[in-house]
């Protein structure tokens, strides 16, 4: 009778697929709990400023639109409605100085036509600072 012995022409091996699936998870455990320092590359000197105001504070032209959009420049209301009125009084109020930073207030009724007109005489004379008032939102 012959006793073969069927174990003993296994050869052992190592399954590698469970050791690379540990691999890969490590490798993504490591890149996303690193953090990247990216100001610790640049060298930067920062420019320096002082902290005192400016001596002559620029004051701002004010136009003003109400709900029936009536135009006000600066404390003056502007009698007609068309753009050549309203560039007409900016122009008396400005003077030359088209650098001027120009403040927009309208009412939240306002058309919208208003104060697209506001804004194209403004552009149109030449002014570039132009700020958009707005109130902040009321909480209920």
């Amino acid at each position: 009778m012959r006793i073969s012995n069927q174990g003993a022409g296994d050869e052992p091996e190592i399954n590698l697929v469970p050791l690379i699936d540990v691999i890969l998870v490590l490798i993504i455990f490591f890149v996303i709990t690193t953090t990247f320092d990216s100001r610790s590359t640049l060298q930067l000197q920062l420019p320096s400023a002082s902290s005192e105001p400016a001596a002559d504070p620029v004051q701002s032209l004010s136009v003003l639109i109400n709900a029936d959009g009536r135009y006000f420049v600066g404390d003056q209301e502007v009698l007609r409605t068309d753009i050549d009125a309203l560039k007409q009084a900016l122009a008396t109020a400005a003077g030359e100085d088209r650098s001027r930073p120009v403040l927009l207030r309208a009412d939240a009724r306002t058309p919208h036509q208003a104060v697209v007109t506001a804004l194209d005489a403004l552009g149109q004379l030449g002014f570039r600072r132009i700020s958009i008032a707005t109130a902040p939102e009321q909480r209920r």
